[in-house]
């Protein structure tokens, strides 16, 4: 498949919880975090026994396409595309691929995956998606799972991954925050419940519901400390997270009259020796029948 002329289109409407995607501050954010979760989880995929087997690859929401470039890089023999509603996302992905020099077999478009995935049946020998609670509110999942099992091919890997909403910390701040963060995304839709763990409870459920057979998980506990190159690049991610969901909080009647006290607290609070943070992510994977 080649790249569609995408250069007219201007920023789709979407669910994603910073509405703002042209500001720079969340291609930051959104890069950051994503080397930051590959490096934290052991690699590009963890609990497969055999990654280099899977030909063609697609990811859902693709950001800014770290993960891509960096299947791309590690395995020689994929083909990857990815895809993400955000004009600017695609574009910086895209650059990136030529600077890492696998342009050739990496794709990036500008694609609603809420609306349809539009690849053909039986078409990918993976699919993935990360962090996508960002978007997706609980009525998506249904067709999301359909569209991604339709464009898979028999036996195919449909890949899941999700954080919990609260990370487990020593900083009564960035607590504060996460419990209004939580709240929002309760409000918006994004959640099951309004509890801490978010939806990584539903992940195995949902896929086992909507057709993935055999259908497994693996937890993960990324650790956070300060004084480590793990450490600082959580600080980062956390500082733009602060800064770019106050919008969101805030539209969703959850934010307290002294945030922005709070978010300076809670940078000062990470910047202690004795911070650390754990953060808890579980990846589900099923297989599309025969």
């Amino acid at each position: 498949m080649s790249n569609p002329p995408e250069s007219s289109k201007q920023e789709h409407p979407s669910t994603y919880f910073v509405q703002d995607r042209t500001n720079l501050e969340e291609l930051e954010r959104v890069t950051v975090q994503d080397q930051m979760i590959t490096a934290s989880m052991g690699g590009i995929l963890p609990e497969q026994a055999d990654p280099s087997a899977y030909r063609r690859v697609l990811d859902v929401a693709c950001g800014s396409g770290g993960w891509v470039i960096e299947a791309a890089q590690t395995y020689p023999t994929m083909t990857l595309i990815g895809i993400d509603v955000s004009k600017r996302m695609v574009d910086y992905a895209r650059e990136q691929a030529e600077k890492a020099q696998v342009a050739d077999r990496v794709e990036f478009h500008v694609m609603d995956a809420l609306r349809m995935l539009e690849f053909p049946n039986n078409y990918f020998d993976l699919v993935n998606m990360r962090c996508s609670g960002s978007f997706m509110r609980t009525w998506d999942w249904p067709k999301m799972l359909s569209e991604m099992l339709r464009i898979a091919r028999p036996q195919a890997v449909i890949r899941v991954t999700e954080p919990e909403i609260e990370h487990q910390n020593n900083s009564p701040a960035l607590t504060q925050f996460f419990a209004m963060f939580q709240c929002a995304m309760f409000q918006s839709g994004h959640l099951f419940e309004n509890n801490t763990t978010g939806i990584i409870d539903h992940l195995a459920r949902l896929l086992t519901q909507h057709g993935c057979q055999q259908v497994q998980t693996r937890s993960y506990a990324l650790e956070y400390r300060t004084g480590t190159p793990a450490g600082q690049a959580y600080y980062n991610d956390c500082k733009y997270v602060l800064r770019n969901l106050k919008a969101f909080i805030q539209k969703w009647g959850c934010i307290s009259g002294d945030y922005e006290a709070i978010c300076k607290q809670a940078l000062e609070e990470m910047q202690q020796d004795t911070f650390h943070s754990t953060w808890n992510l579980r990846t589900a994977w099923g297989y599309k029948s025969r």
